[in-house]
């Protein structure tokens, strides 16, 4: 599934990575940078007006690693990002065929997501993503609770509702997206504290629409909102809303797709308490928006973790565990975009540290970074010149490529 990289006419380049001993919380990049890196010039393949594809190996704390970079400049009026989904919250697919049926030219994997559910035997893992998501400016999930997420530790001071997005100005930021939500039914005003997630928040309400799919809503209720393992809720409840009234309750959550213009409301502990005090025929309105920490407006925004903020890596940042990692670098004042994707051959699948994640894409410009989901999932697309299909550019660490739940798409017109 993966191709030969011999089209390519990437001038490859060597980089000399080293971690500092002691105390140092990052990595520091010396030796040659990438041609152009500091103003934007680029080598490469030219994917499409705007999109330029390249390849080069770095030496890191672990030995030689291949990386495959995506420059992307959003100043170009014919590029823009956007999410890559299956056309559902709770369903994966492989990269590949998501930017294909989606008419991108390029792209990489996005967030880390509910991958497997041995903790709670019987419970069906979601596939969803952990993090916000916002497609073409409609709001589609919030985050689960920290303590729920997948993914490797975070960095001290981030959290789930971290994005990296496309707001209306049309620049590339890193931001904060939290769920803002009311279930309003007798004059009473109930929060809503979940939409379209994999897990709820103890004793919260959450909301579940026709953009979750039809996979079971049964580990909603699963783990605490400090251990993902913990054993899953005793006390559930499950409210249907259909055109403004409830038409239906159950004792525990249930499956099968949402109708459009349907609402289905899951609760546990004090949550479900609350939503067995409705009754068939009651009028109930459900409202929800996610609110950006900078009160911007996205078009497009998808989960992650901060690595590099105002050119400077975050403090505690891994620099002990080498992976294979896909990350996204800001550049240009959100006006240039570095998709970042290690490759997972075996000659190079030792890989970098989040630290030395964070030092490569400054390196390559990057004032700000963000993480994605790495090691099997890393996967890097792009469009042969004069090819109609995307194609993988990386070697995927599983040999093939990995189902999963979204990804930052590059599209052109």
């Amino acid at each position: 599934m993966t191709p030969s990289h011999s089209w390519s006419r990437t001038r490859r380049e060597t980089l000399t990575l080293l971690t500092a001993l002691g105390t140092l919380a990052g990595a520091a990049l010396t030796g040659a940078a990438p041609a152009g890196a500091a103003t934007g010039t680029r080598t490469g393949t030219t994917i499409a007006s705007g999109v330029v594809y390249r390849q080069y190996d770095l030496t890191a704390g672990a030995g030689v690693t291949r990386v495959h970079v995506l420059a992307v400049d959003l100043t170009d009026t014919r590029v823009r990002l956007g999410l890559l989904y299956p056309g559902k919250v709770a369903s994966r697919a492989p990269l590949s065929r998501q930017a294909t049926a989606q008419k991108a030219v390029a792209g990489i994997n996005g967030d880390f997501f509910n991958i497997t559910e041995a903790q709670h035997p019987g419970v069906v893992a979601t596939g969803a993503s952990v993090g916000p998501a916002i497609a073409n400016g409609k709001v589609l999930k919030a985050a689960v609770p920290t303590g729920q997420r997948f993914g490797p530790q975070l960095p001290p001071g981030t959290d789930t509702d971290d994005v990296l997005g496309v707001s209306g100005d049309g620049r590339a930021r890193l931001d904060s997206l939290a769920l803002t939500g009311t279930v309003t039914t007798l004059g009473r005003r109930l929060p809503l504290r979940g939409l379209n997630q994999y897990a709820l928040a103890e004793n919260s309400i959450g909301a579940y629409t026709s953009d979750w799919g039809g996979v079971s809503r049964a580990r909603a209720t699963c783990g605490t909102d400090t251990d993902r393992a913990a054993p899953c809720a005793t006390r559930t409840y499950e409210v249907t809303v259909k055109r403004g009234r409830v038409v239906s309750g159950s004792a525990g959550p249930g499956s099968g797709p949402i109708a459009a213009g349907v609402t289905v409301l899951v609760g546990r502990e004090a949550g479900a308490q609350r939503l067995r005090t409705l009754v068939e025929g009651q009028r109930v309105s459900v409202r929800y928006d996610l609110t950006a920490a900078s009160r911007r407006a996205y078009r497009f925004a998808l989960g992650g973790y901060p690595v590099l903020t105002g050119g400077k890596p975050l403090p505690g940042l891994d620099t002990r565990t080498s992976a294979v990692r896909t990350a996204a670098g800001i550049a240009n004042g959100g006006q240039r975009v570095l998709l970042f994707a290690v490759d997972g051959a075996p000659a190079y699948r030792r890989g970098l540290t989040i630290a030395e994640v964070a030092a490569a894409l400054k390196s390559l410009g990057a004032t700000e970074g963000f993480s994605l989901d790495g090691g099997g999932s890393s996967t890097l697309v792009a469009r042969a010149p004069g090819a109609a299909r995307v194609s993988v550019r990386n070697h995927p660490s599983d040999g093939t490529e990995r189902a999963v739940p979204n990804g930052i798409g590059v599209f052109t017109r």
